[in-house]
């Protein structure tokens, strides 16, 4: 890819390109200077960064020339994700919130330090979630640096039906109980019913929300105040979803699916 503009990519041709990459391609709509003032001071649009990416690893190179089509195809190469571009072009889309952002002042020689802590999580609602914390001199270049950080580290969740009161179909909880930590956080994830919504506090609400669970009930203990150790504990706790042996029976009966809903 050249920084010049390039020329949109027939339809037919659109499969055989990852699908951020088509997006960037394709014509972008005339933006209204109330979006362009909804921006965040600093950041920089997506699309155009992968209009001007030039991959530097393997993996990336792989992507921008077709071969890696989907984050689950990436997974499966063993390498690593080491370029914010390959899940922009994989996971196009991905809503950000930031969680925390906390100042920290310390006196030196020299006078007063100020830097920040921005804790920042981002996710497709789809199955895909990633939590990171970074810190700073400048508030806007923090946030966009934790975001970056955050799709790094993007897990899949895997999601079920695993309440009793739970109907056949998608699932839109989690298919058992397990439980996450962080500090002396503790945060118990528990399947329920279709409708029931996400009992759970505002900070593991937006976790949550973004990994695409729209049911949940919890438990917690500990220092639950702590919003960065809340934060954490949830996604720690989606993240031990993954490390349970499951079988193929159990799959099939609570409706597991890990990463986005294809059905």
């Amino acid at each position: 890819m050249t920084d010049e503009t390039p020329e949109p990519i027939p339809s037919e041709d659109q499969s055989k390109i990852a699908p951020g990459i088509a997006l960037a391609l394709a014509p972008q709509p005339e933006t209204s200077d109330d979006s362009q003032r909804r921006r965040r001071r600093g950041e920089q649009d997506t699309y155009d960064a992968l209009r001007k990416w030039q991959p530097k690893t393997r993996l990336g190179r792989m992507v921008i020339d077709g071969n890696i089509l989907s984050y689950e195809q990436a997974i499966d190469t063993g390498l690593p994700i080491r370029e914010v571009e390959i899940i922009d072009a994989l996971l196009p889309g991905l809503e950000d919130h930031v969680i925390n952002v906390n100042m920290i002042q310390r006196m030196t020689d020299s006078g007063r330090r100020v830097r920040f802590n921005v804790m920042a999580c981002v996710g497709n609602g789809d199955g895909y979630v990633g939590l990171a914390i970074c810190k700073g001199k400048d508030v806007a270049s923090t946030i966009r640096k934790a975001i970056d950080i955050a799709k790094l580290d993007i897990i899949q969740v895997m999601r079920g039906n695993g309440s009793w009161e739970s109907g056949p179909g998608g699932g839109t909880s989690i298919p058992f109980k397990v439980t996450g930590r962080c500090g002396s956080t503790r945060v118990t994830l528990i399947p329920a019913p279709a409708g029931k919504g996400l009992v759970i506090g505002e900070t593991g609400r937006a976790v949550l929300r973004l990994a695409g669970i729209t049911d949940i009930y919890s438990k917690t203990r500990g220092q639950t105040r702590t919003t960065i150790n809340f934060a954490r504990a949830t996604f720690n706790a989606l993240k031990q979803l993954n490390a349970a042996r499951v079988s193929d029976e159990q799959k099939t009966r609570m409706f597991m699916n890990t990463g986005r809903n294809l059905g």
